[in-house]
């Protein structure tokens, strides 16, 4: 191929799509277990239960009480921020994942202020992490859907200052 064709090519591939185009449409990889903000820049929250009975705080959702047993149970959002627990990382693909960013990754305990622990993947390398670090929830391509994209969630430090 000749360099002006190439160059040609990779121009038509670069500026393909305008800096103004609305972003893909997200899914969640699962539905019920967590929010997909219309807006990319907020976070997503964990869909919860709290027990109107003795207030416990449960993910994913209950009909009862796992403390209590009562069948009395509401919807809450939970997070977005938490307190990293425990974390390991996996040297495997992400299972689903078609990225090449998901070959290895971590798997974090996460201690949310509402009371439950939830272990999700984790964005990043081992050496951002330490135990007791504030991390925030965010959403993460997995795959492509036709026009949309498969999100799942996952934790990040949270940045200074944020």
């Amino acid at each position: 191929m000749q360099w002006g064709r190439l160059t040609a090519r990779i121009d038509a591939l670069y500026f393909a799509t305008p800096m103004s185009a609305a972003p893909r449409a997200r899914v969640p990889v699962k539905p019920g277990y967590f929010t997909v903000p219309d807006d990319p820049r907020e976070p997503p929250r964990l869909l919860g239960s709290r027990c109107t009975k003795c207030g416990e705080h449960f993910f994913p959702r209950r009909a009862i009480c796992a403390k209590c047993m009562s069948e009395g149970t509401a919807d809450v959002l939970l997070g977005p921020r938490g307190t990293l627990f425990s974390f390991t990382f996996v040297h495997f693909p992400l299972f689903g994942s078609t990225r090449v960013e998901h070959i290895g990754y971590g798997v974090g305990q996460v201690d949310l202020p509402e009371g439950p622990r939830v272990q999700l993947p984790l964005a990043g390398k081992q050496e951002d992490y330490r135990v007791g670090q504030t991390l925030e929830a965010e959403l993460d391509p997995l795959r492509e859907d036709g026009d949309r994209d498969v999100v799942i969630i996952r934790f990040r430090p949270v940045e200074d200052g944020r």
